[in-house]
């Protein structure tokens, strides 16, 4: 499985977990540590830490990858990162404030569902 298709996959595991405004970024000729981000919003720190446990268990299935949630989802924030894809699990607040899109703007946003 190449980095597409593992972060489709991984959008795949967002969306059946009700993961909201779903942003799949390709920065393949903009980042050197990794090729996609996949950003999202979940609305509890419940859902936050249920996101990023979804799409650790669909890369393990999918792949053999071991990915690990960093980061607190009290804090707003929850990364994990499986090299060629990082994916960012936000509340709704933190993305706002740290604006990633915007940030990695040269990146190509590849999916963008609502």
């Amino acid at each position: 499985m190449n980095a597409l298709e593992l972060a489709h996959c991984i959008v795949e595991a967002l969306e059946d977990k009700k993961g909201e405004n779903i942003v799949l970024m390709d920065l393949q000729n903009v980042a050197m540590f990794t090729d996609y981000f996949v950003i999202c919003n979940g609305t509890s720190d419940r859902m936050l830490d249920a996101l990023a446990e979804a799409v650790v268990e669909k890369a393990r299935e999918a792949t053999g990858l071991k990915g690990r949630p960093q980061g607190q989802s009290a804090s707003g924030w929850v990364v994990v990162d499986f090299g060629s894809v990082i994916v960012h699990c936000f509340a709704p607040e933190m993305r706002d404030f740290y604006k990633l899109e915007e940030l990695w703007r040269e990146g190509k946003i590849l999916l963008r569902l609502q």
